[in-house]
């Protein structure tokens, strides 16, 4: 993963290598909890989903008019059966979600739990780490379901962590990854607490997505050298995340440094250091050359 930045070459290409070792690695956010399930807009850990239909838009009555009568969906046995067959299938392997969630969309395109099973795909194309496969069933979640967050959240984190600016197209994959990131934070601001949580587990949900849709635009300006937009993101994304990520330890401190704030630079990298993971002995060295740039104490 090729990096430009301004500044000295040496420790640009340093920061590149070392952020290129943790691509691929999962965000906690994403790695705790499941897609959509079939729920719309309403983020819940795994455990607790229950297969919810998709909730649908009624058309409000004219004023002074009687309200349409409500038309009962036709259930089909068998979609149903298929659908409980995924939704079972979820905690299992993800070859054999993916398998399930594939077959289901094929013979039920129409079906109202589609959206959900491309979002429950999404995330099992990440673990899988099939990103051609991810990115094409997250496209077809978001044109279903524009406000589905866990999906907004995820594909605006990926980009940024899988970005070469030689690409064709790259920027726009960074417009289109902050697009993302900033309708999910505006989403889950009004996320009302579905059935069947507590309110403890929602608002825990709701905080691990916000930081890591932080998280996400903190890469994004970071790709873009907007350190001070950088530094604000990530800044947010660790103080909200019950377990910081290393590589937002890494890219706060880098930031800082670039704005000459070298004491609170060497504070990152020493949070760095000391989160699990192969930054720790780079970030300790990181920390203590920061250190020595910051002025001394009066």
């Amino acid at each position: 993963m090729e990096m430009k930045m301004n500044g000295n070459r040496n420790s640009t290409l340093f920061a590149g290598m070392l952020l290129a070792a943790l691509l691929g690695c999962a965000p906690p956010i994403f790695a705790q909890y499941g897609g959509g399930g079939g729920m719309k807009q309403q983020p819940m850990p795994q455990q607790q989903q229950q297969p919810y239909p998709q909730q649908q838009q009624q058309q409000q009555p004219v004023q002074g008019s009687q309200p349409p009568a409500a038309e009962t969906p036709k259930v089909d046995p068998e979609e149903e059966t298929a659908y409980k067959a995924f939704y079972d299938a979820k905690a299992g392997p993800s070859d054999q979600v993916i398998k399930s969630g594939e077959a289901f969309v094929q013979k039920y395109p129409a079906s109202q739990h589609v959206e959900g099973i491309y979002s429950v795909l999404t995330q099992t194309y990440f673990n899988a780490q099939s990103y051609d496969k991810m990115q094409a069933a997250a496209d077809k979640a978001l044109a279903l379901n524009p406000d589905d967050v866990n999906v907004l959240v995820l594909i605006g984190w990926f980009i940024p962590h899988n970005y070469n600016p030689d690409d064709l197209g790259a920027e726009q994959r960074l417009d289109k990854a902050e697009k993302y990131e900033t309708h999910a934070l505006a989403v889950l601001v009004s996320l009302s607490k579905p059935a069947g949580i507590t309110d403890e587990q929602f608002e825990k949900t709701k905080t691990e997505l916000t930081s890591q849709a932080h998280s996400g635009l903190g890469l994004i300006y970071f790709r873009r050298q907007q350190y001070d937009n950088s530094v604000k993101e990530l800044q947010q994304a660790t103080q909200m995340a019950s377990t910081p990520d290393a590589i937002d330890y890494y890219a706060l401190g880098f930031g800082l440094e670039q704005l000459h704030r070298f004491g609170e630079a060497a504070d990152a990298y020493t949070k760095c250091s000391q989160a699990p993971g192969n930054l720790q002995a780079p970030c300790a060295d990181s920390a203590k050359q920061a250190a020595s740039k910051a002025p001394a104490a009066k």
